[in-house]
């Protein structure tokens, strides 16, 4: 992996991107967002994740995120198996999901350390956040990808988005969205 994609300085706020194996589209089930919800929640509570803007896509997720309390990188790691292991467990209880599972079966299949199933693709591709003018920049990214999949007419309107929180509107998933003034460059 290439050393601009690594997480090295844990002081620092990152935009990263975590994608379904052959970008299964999983997440327009409310089901398998809230898992994701879940573990973004049980991670700033318990591990000191800090979220300052996401977007959970159909096939995948977007953060802009810190951490001052654990390593970052063990924190998406956890995030990954955590959902990973509740995704499959969702998945086996309903016969209409056999497609997704067998894909994610496939996926185990090409590498040793998975025996069963592989749900997410390896790396996050972490971009380290160095001011406010790319801190803006990603976060519109962000709150525009509904838009751009044809997802919403309107940032606001995307259930799944900071984009309402940044709007002062409720948030659907209440997920705590940090001050953007916090973010240290």
């Amino acid at each position: 992996m290439s050393e601009k994609y690594k997480i090295f300085d844990e002081t620092k706020a990152y935009f990263i991107t975590f994608t379904l194996v052959e970008w299964v589209k999983l997440f327009d089930n409310n089901n398998f967002t809230i898992i994701v919800i879940d573990s973004i929640k049980f991670c700033q509570k318990e591990k000191g994740l800090e979220l300052f803007g996401y977007c959970i896509m159909p096939s995948h997720v977007h953060l802009i995120v810190r951490s001052t309390k654990i390593k970052l990188s063990n924190i998406i790691r956890d995030i990954k198996k955590f959902t990973s292991a509740e995704i499959i467990r969702t998945l086996k209880k309903d016969k209409s999901n056999l497609v997704k599972l067998e894909t994610f079966s496939k996926a185990a299949q090409l590498i040793r350390r998975n025996k069963n199933f592989k749900v997410w693709q390896d790396g996050y591709h972490p971009e380290v956040i160095t001011s406010n003018k790319l801190f803006y920049q990603k976060l519109n990214y962000i709150h525009c990808n509904p838009l751009e999949a044809g997802l919403a007419n309107i940032i606001t309107d995307y259930p799944f988005s900071s984009a309402r929180n940044y709007a002062g509107i409720d948030a659907i998933l209440n997920i705590i969205i940090e001050s953007q003034q916090q973010v240290k460059y």
